[in-house]
């Protein structure tokens, strides 16, 4: 069963798709907060007092949610998720073992992707280059073309950034934002203008 999951995390289809879902969730939670606000606006049905209200509240929902989003996933998720694949992977996949942290690692990642001559250039140039002068991974980044990117380390930390996508904005992120809001409301003396609670949902 571990062997079946090491293939899935360490698969580059799955490692990509996660990635993107990452980048996308980011860029339609902020197109949301942009674009929802300004249909309100321009709906003629809505008389002034509700559409301010209301365009206001959107937007401070999903800022909060995209803020929460990215509070919570690089913190305690990717880290996470690393510490898991550590402990249950580290056996039979001491590359995990190589890397003091998840940070070094994705630093690591970083540099292997590059070609090799801008990696040269840009390992004598970064200071967090010098992290890797131990286990060998500074000698594999310098004399290996293409040096081992560790992909299941790389897909354990992306599969707790995919799960983190869910859990952080379909339950986290609704229940703070609903919780800031009204408060921010009144302190822009917004909920007193309009008193019945209209419900934004994400």
């Amino acid at each position: 069963m571990i062997q079946g999951i090491t293939n899935a995390l360490s698969n580059s289809t799955f490692v990509n798709i996660t990635q993107n879902t990452a980048a996308r969730v980011s860029i339609e939670t902020t197109l949301k907060s942009i674009g929802r606000p300004g249909f309100i606006l321009i709906d003629n049905d809505i008389d002034d007092k509700t559409k301010k209200y209301a365009a206001t509240k959107e937007f401070f929902y999903q800022a909060i949610c995209l803020l929460v989003y990215l509070a919570v996933i690089p913190p305690i998720f990717k880290s996470g998720s690393y510490k898991l694949g550590k402990k249950f992977f580290a056996k039979e996949h001491p590359e995990f073992n190589k890397f003091k942290n998840m940070s070094e690692y994705l630093d690591y990642h970083k540099f292997a992707k590059r070609e090799h001559n801008d990696r040269l250039a840009s390992l004598s140039k970064t200071k967090s280059s010098k992290k890797f002068m131990h286990d060998g991974l500074r000698e594999d980044l310098i004399n290996n073309k293409n040096p081992e990117t560790y992909d299941l380390i790389k897909g354990t930390v992306e599969a707790g950034t995919f799960l983190g996508s869910i859990l952080g904005l379909a339950i986290l992120a609704p229940q703070i934002s609903h919780h800031l809001i009204h408060p921010i409301m009144k302190g822009l003396k917004l909920e007193k203008e309009n008193p019945e609670k209209l419900d934004v949902k994400g």
